[in-house]
């Protein structure tokens, strides 16, 4: 066995245990996140209860971006997102170590996406459509980029996916299959860097979130690109590019569930 079968084999020896703390304490998360949003929508602070405010960092009385309960809002949204990307992740990471899994785990990337696509196009931001006073028309027009962004962060994660089952249960085997999960996780990617949260008074901690998740994004692309497409690598290679792409989403799933405003 060589250095490098040797520290697959140890790598495949920890993966359980790994696995089951990861969920835990992703599931930790979720649970903390989901406990502040109820807080803060049944305790609201006040200056009658003597709570005292920033006054310049106080959001005007009335506006959603930035207070608290949509500060709540976003960061439960961005911590269920990163739950699901943590899933999947994992379970690109069992395929890429060779454990012997039955069919399932490998749909658990298009499940995943499919829950996040519809969570996004639905609930992704309270004013928008359906749920909220923008109409269809006003929250694809583009009139408010941060909640078109959001939507078309629902609608790339549709896609994929649609494409990436018909991929995995054999239905679609020409490599062109695997340019929407490519070319939608690229460019979802490359949003993040001109994603803005306005004049938001945590933007400096969103941008940098962004910006690291973006990152990731790219070098996830590229990993999932050489999977698909490199011909011609040793099987070494492609299970080393295998190992980057899982690693990668794992690390978005992660930055997203501490993702904080």
């Amino acid at each position: 066995m060589g250095p490098f079968g040797r520290r697959f084999w140890y790598m495949k020896q920890w993966a359980s245990p790994v696995l089951v703390l990861v969920l835990t304490t992703s599931l930790f998360f979720l649970g903390v996140d989901a406990r502040a949003q109820s807080s803060s929508e049944h305790h609201p602070a006040s200056i009658a209860t003597g709570t005292l405010h920033n006054l310049q960092n106080e959001p005007d009385e009335g506006k959603w971006e930035g207070s608290t309960e949509g500060i709540a809002y976003s960061e439960f949204n961005h911590r269920f997102v990163g739950l699901f990307v943590l899933l999947f992740g994992l379970a690109e990471l069992g395929h890429a170590l060779r454990y012997r899994l039955p069919v399932w785990p490998r749909l658990v990337l298009p499940g995943a996406l499919g829950v996040i696509g519809t969570y996004l196009l639905i609930w992704s931001d309270h004013e928008a459509w359906p749920i909220g006073s923008f109409t269809f028309v006003q929250t694809f027009s583009g009139q408010d980029p941060e909640i078109l962004q959001h939507k078309l962060y629902g609608v790339f994660s549709s896609i994929a996916a649609v494409s990436e089952t018909l991929r995995r249960i054999s239905w679609a085997r020409h490599p062109v299959w695997a340019i929407p999960l490519l070319v939608l996780g690229l460019g979802g990617a490359l949003l993040l860097f001109f994603h803005s949260h306005g004049d938001h008074p945590g933007n400096h901690r969103i941008v940098l979130h962004h910006t690291v998740l973006g990152s990731f994004g790219i070098g996830a692309a590229v990993s999932s690109a050489m999977v698909a497409w490199a011909s011609g690598i040793s099987p070494q290679t492609a299970k080393r590019w295998e190992l980057v792409w899982a690693g990668l989403v794992i690390g978005m799933g992660f930055q997203l569930l501490v993702y904080s405003e």
